[in-house]
């Protein structure tokens, strides 16, 4: 049976130690698949015409692309050419939620998460997407710093 970890990616240089993080965990391990996952921070809650939602969905396209040319395809791409067996999935979503259901949809065992920093008053608001991942995720998460 192969293990599973994904790897929840942000853009940032914390998402690059949590690749490394994956990496040395798969290697530990042995027969592993890296599944590399981006979420677009997106909200269902918005009232819109049936014009700005056809352009909207234009626009979620293009921010899917870009996220898959700019980060996605690039990780995927290293960690093949270092041996391991890996995959790439970019969604629109709720971070939180979203790496969780990509995580439970692909049968991993975990997730790995580097861990970034929210403003003051959007985290004291909302709460940060690691933490809500950490609190409700239904596979151990493992925060990188």
């Amino acid at each position: 049976m192969t293990t599973k970890i994904v790897i929840g990616l942000d853009g940032t240089e914390t998402g690059e130690r949590a690749i490394a993080f994956a990496k040395d965990l798969a290697e530990r391990i042995g027969t592993c698949e890296l599944v590399v996952a981006y979420v677009i921070e997106w909200s269902p809650f918005t009232f819109q015409t049936p014009e700005e939602n056809a352009l909207r969905h234009k626009r979620r396209e293009e921010e899917v692309e870009l996220a898959t040319t700019r980060i996605v395809t690039p990780a995927v791409d290293g960690l093949k050419a270092a041996g391991f067996n890996a995959l790439g999935i970019v969604r629109h979503g709720d971070v939180a939620e979203t790496l969780n259901a990509i995580t439970l949809e692909q049968g991993g065992s975990q997730i790995v998460v580097g861990r970034a920093s929210a403003d003051g008053l959007k985290k004291r608001i909302f709460g940060s997407s690691t933490q809500n991942l950490v609190m409700h995720a239904d596979v151990p998460v493992t925060v990188v710093k």
